[in-house]
């Protein structure tokens, strides 16, 4: 009898293991609004109730990649004075902060609540030196605020839903999967694009969709329901035809350059993540991005990574 029941007992639990390795990785991706308004500067706080309530495993965050050399090329002078700043920082750095791989590993492996002042600026220089930005941000927020977070609302996606989510899943690192490498080529063709459409009817076209999409989230947004609308697939689809230039009634050259560039960033942000996602082999994911990115980056992994069960914040 009892030889009968170790054997159902190991049958059961082959099985049970076999399904954890057959069962796909699941990536659910949350599009963000990036900084709120004073007026709804609770917005966040549905979509960290979701995310807490989902348990991921990893969570990746649009961040340039540490290793990316053609985006910090560009961004050591681009668009952001945040990005240039960190870029001296870490060229800096590079050259005079004594880096110890060891003592890194030590500290971040401490719990959160054991980590003191210097330890917290250890590690924020350790990430400055790595040139990893999207933690560098992390450990600054958590020496600023503490491992509970900011009590107001900072309005901002990191603040109000990323760092509180890995803090409360006591997630030691976010990963950096963002990629900026044509983003200069994408707002000059923006630029062109917008000349063109003057006199053709494209930014009349552009104009009423943006005053669509902005008058469907007042009700939402009054009640804090501003994050669940724009993940809802049809908010979604408004702000990919804006960012990718597919509202235009008439193409043209610069409309047709943006719109390139827009979906070869999705197409390389997909790869990152998917090489990151496959490397971790943790089953539950979590892509925090802005909004206008969601569609392209699921028609991305549809087409070139259909091995892992992508989900919308909205269809979980």
């Amino acid at each position: 009898m009892k030889t009968q029941i170790t054997f159902i007992t190991v049958l059961f639990l082959s099985i049970f293991v076999l399904s954890s390795q057959n069962k796909p990785q699941e990536i659910i991706i949350i599009g963000t609004m990036h900084t709120v308004p004073k007026i709804v500067k609770n917005s966040y706080k549905p979509m960290l109730k979701f995310a807490k309530k989902y348990k991921p495993e990893a969570i990746y965050v649009e961040s340039p990649m540490a290793n990316d050399s053609i985006s910090w090329e560009y961004l050591k002078n681009g668009w952001s004075n945040g990005y240039k700043t960190f870029y001296k920082l870490s060229d800096s750095l590079q050259k005079s902060f004594n880096f110890n791989e060891a003592k890194f590993n030590t500290t971040i492996h401490k719990h959160f609540k054991d980590m003191n002042d210097a330890d917290l600026e250890y590690l924020i220089n350790s990430f400055i030196y790595k040139r990893d930005n999207g933690n560098y941000e992390y450990y600054s927020y958590i020496k600023k605020y503490g491992i509970k977070g900011a009590q107001k609302p900072t309005r901002h996606e990191d603040g109000d839903l990323t760092y509180k989510l890995a803090l409360s899943m006591n997630q030691k690192r976010v990963i950096n999967i963002d990629d900026q490498q044509t983003n200069k080529e994408y707002h000059t063709a923006w630029d062109k694009c917008n000349k063109e459409g003057v006199k053709n009817g494209n930014n009349a076209a552009n104009v009423k969709l943006n005053k669509k999409s902005y008058n469907s989230a007042i009700i939402p947004a009054i009640f804090r329901g501003l994050g669940t609308h724009t993940n809802k697939r049809k908010s979604l689809q408004q702000l990919h035809d804006m960012a990718s230039f597919s509202y235009v009634v008439q193409d043209t050259e610069g409309c047709k350059e943006g719109r390139k560039y827009f979906d070869e960033r999705n197409m390389r942000i997909a790869k990152n993540i998917s090489n990151e996602v496959i490397k971790s082999k943790k089953q539950r994911n979590i892509v925090i991005i802005g909004a206008a990115h969601v569609i392209g980056l699921e028609k991305e992994f549809k087409e070139n990574y259909p091995n892992f069960k992508v989900i919308l914040m909205n269809d979980y």
